[in-house]
């Protein structure tokens, strides 16, 4: 699987799930841990952390496991790494207060 059919493939899974407020950063030259950055909103912890699950579990089977998956136990913020692509799942609040995207989109 090429970069583009990975992120595509990474776009599809949490679309699954109803993510909303899909956004994805290029962050080649800014990160030195990833390429890219997609963040996405969940309507409650249990929604965010469905997303996250089923990311991870859709990677697994592609054979494309996940490095990392942090925030599961509070559900407001779940990361899932996977290595070229990092994956925030947010509750809208969690997100609004950080503000990613425009830490990272500058």
């Amino acid at each position: 699987m090429d970069s583009k059919q990975f992120k595509q493939f990474v776009l599809d899974k949490i679309d699954d799930l109803k993510a909303r407020d899909v956004i994805e950063l290029d962050v080649k030259g800014k990160s030195t841990i990833t390429d890219t950055m997609i963040i996405c909103s969940g309507n409650s912890k249990r929604h965010v952390v469905a997303i996250a699950e089923n990311l991870q579990v859709e990677m697994k089977q592609a054979g494309h496991a996940p490095l990392n998956m942090e925030g599961k136990e509070t559900g407001e913020w779940v990361l899932v790494d996977l290595g070229d692509i990092i994956v925030h799942v947010m509750q809208d609040e969690t997100r609004d207060f950080y503000q990613l995207e425009k830490l990272w989109g500058e």
